[in-house]
């Protein structure tokens, strides 16, 4: 069976890139260990002065295209590359996760033969983070919060369970039905953030269609942000938010914040550190700021917000 469902359904997976290091290179060593075949693997790279061509020789279904990084988008990269993948499923991924074994792949392909509660259609299917080696104790949590050991088909009828994180999905490893993507437009072309939850949020409000969890599709991906980075990436994901009504309004994500603060904050003292609390506390106090700041990004003046975006680019190319 898992033979005719590999020749049935063909892989490209599509990296965004910028400063390639280690990192990059494993994620393309375990790439072409997958015991489900990945055809090509598509990079689209920012900055050409920072590819070496010669570190990457060794791997046989590579292609690489060059933007500046004025020219980059996170949608409009990302579409770029889908432009150049024939394949019947695309795998975004970025160049800071790894597989965490060989079935990687096929997990995400398998997320495909489900359907929602009332039929609704697959589109994508995205992986489970685990935490790197590296990650703090609370960012540890965070990571079982968001990305739980059971998969799961959300659709519409989940948001009043689910709020928000019904369309809660991530392309730092995330599989989308080309066909689909096609007729849906792909991702927003202009966008500061947010490109992948935007998709699921039309994908399931607009156009009647499911996102699938495939939790046996595993990455180490995580990220130690201190108190400016945590203000600045919820400013930046506000904002996305506050430009896209269609899938936010009516909304709130706010509680879902609430809960995982009071969830990481037990968890900690059942793991008897309870001076990690405090810090908890006072980061989520920073991420808050950052979003109440975002969704009224229009009333600020810009050079505030270039204080408090972490994607500064953006705003310095926007069309005004």
């Amino acid at each position: 069976m898992e033979e005719k469902i590999q020749e049935s359904r063909t892989v490209d997976v599509i990296i965004p890139v910028y400063k390639p290091g280690k990192t990059l290179r494993r994620l393309l060593k375990c790439l072409g260990e997958q015991s489900y075949p990945v055809r090509r693997i598509i990079v689209m790279n920012t900055d050409k002065s920072y590819w070496k061509e010669e570190d990457y020789t060794w791997v046989p279904n590579l292609e690489v295209h060059h933007v500046t990084k004025a020219e980059f988008d996170h949608g409009k990269t990302r579409n770029q590359g889908a432009g150049y993948s024939e394949a019947d499923i695309m795998v975004f991924m970025t160049d800071d996760a790894v597989p965490a074994d060989r079935n990687l792949i096929g997990a995400l392909v398998k997320g495909f033969d489900q359907t929602g509660s009332q039929g609704e259609m697959v589109v994508m299917a995205y992986g489970r983070q685990l935490p790197n080696q590296d990650c703090a104790m609370a960012e540890k949590y965070t990571r079982s919060f968001n990305y739980p050991e059971e998969s799961r088909v959300k659709t519409n009828a989940d948001l009043t369970e689910l709020g928000i994180k019904t369309f809660f999905a991530s392309n730092v490893c995330c599989a989308y039905d080309r066909e689909a993507f096609l007729e849906a437009g792909g991702f927003i072309n202009r966008t500061i953030f947010n490109e992948d939850m935007i998709y699921a949020g039309n994908a399931i409000r607009q156009r009647g269609q499911a996102v699938a969890y495939a939790a046996d599709a595993r990455v180490y991906h995580s990220h130690n942000y201190g108190c400016i980075a945590q203000f600045k990436r919820n400013f930046d994901l506000a904002v996305s938010q506050a430009d896209h009504p269609e899938v936010f309004k009516g909304i709130r994500s706010e509680s879902e914040g609430i809960r995982l603060v009071k969830k990481t904050c037990a968890w900690l003292v059942e793991q008897k550190k309870p001076w990690l609390v405090p810090g908890v506390i006072v980061k989520s106090g920073f991420k808050y700021m950052g979003y109440l700041m975002g969704k009224r990004y229009k009333k600020l003046p810009d050079w505030l917000i270039l204080t408090c975006t972490m994607n500064p680019m953006y705003w310095k190319t926007e069309n005004k």
